[in-house]
């Protein structure tokens, strides 16, 4: 699984504003629901729904909140920044600018969690964040994320 193959383009903010969790992850919503077809209180109930089993601000100012969603036949991701941080009850309890949303079809198996992996250990790059940060448009931000990188691993 490739990021390209389930961001594209016209599924990202450059610059958005929230003066909350929850308007950040409506944002989010809208963006989904005029790419996949679905119904924007639906996202954001789904999405809603997975944040209160627990806060998907994974640190450094990175949340990737994912939820499934009927009427998905594959994996699809949403990326917004937000012109300023929003409190997201991350685990090193920094606010939030960059969130990388992932939607799976509800039958995804072992593909949505390989999905969640793959973007968390991307955006445990802080090069990777800064340059995201400073990017200015939608472009910029979707070749930054497909372009492949050494795994951290190796």
């Amino acid at each position: 699984m490739q990021i390209g193959d389930i961001l594209d383009r016209a599924a990202i903010a450059a610059r958005a504003s929230a003066p909350s969790k929850r308007q950040a992850l409506a944002v989010v919503a809208e963006i989904a629901a005029r790419r996949f077809g679905i119904d924007a209180g639906v996202v954001l109930d789904a999405l809603i729904e997975r944040e209160n089993a627990g806060s998907t601000g994974v640190g450094h100012g990175v949340a990737v909140p994912h939820a499934r969603l009927e009427g998905l036949t594959q994996m699809r991701g949403v990326f917004v920044r937000l012109d300023q941080p929003v409190a997201f009850e991350s685990v090193d309890e920094q606010p939030v600018d960059l969130i990388f949303a992932l939607f799976a079809p509800p039958n995804a198996s072992s593909e949505h969690l390989r999905a969640l992996a793959r973007v968390s250990r991307m955006l445990r790059q802080g090069d990777l964040r800064e340059h995201l940060r400073q990017a200015r448009t939608p472009d910029a931000i979707h070749a930054l994320l497909v372009q492949e990188r050494p795994s951290a691993a190796a």
